[in-house]
């Protein structure tokens, strides 16, 4: 017996597949990217993830503005530090998938 075809209305698979290209825009970017793997293990101060990437001002600045401004980051004040921590759990398992993919494999 064959397995009934499946019906996608396109209106949704257009706003879906346009979210997708969002998000794949946002990554397309090395210290975009790079900022989004290390908020992926915890919350983090700016000047923590200066020393942690070696990315400075003000790239640094410039790029978690991007990543407030798109929604995926979210920041809180302790006393004098910024923290930011990733806002949106759907990236986190987009960025575990890129990990998985390309990150190089700890040989033990």
């Amino acid at each position: 017996m064959k397995e009934p075809v499946l019906i996608l209305d396109p209106e949704a698979l257009r706003a879906a597949a346009g979210k997708a290209v969002g998000t794949l825009k946002l990554l397309a970017n090395v210290e975009r990217m790079l900022l989004l793997c290390q908020l992926s293990q915890g919350e983090m101060c700016v000047s923590d993830l200066e020393v942690k990437l070696d990315i400075h001002q003000p790239t640094l600045s410039q790029q978690l503005g991007v990543l407030r401004s798109e929604g995926v980051v979210s920041t809180r004040r302790e006393g004098k530090n910024i923290i930011y921590a990733i806002a949106d759990p759907d990236l986190i398992e987009i960025i575990s998938v890129l990990y998985d993919l390309y990150c190089p494999k700890d040989e033990k």
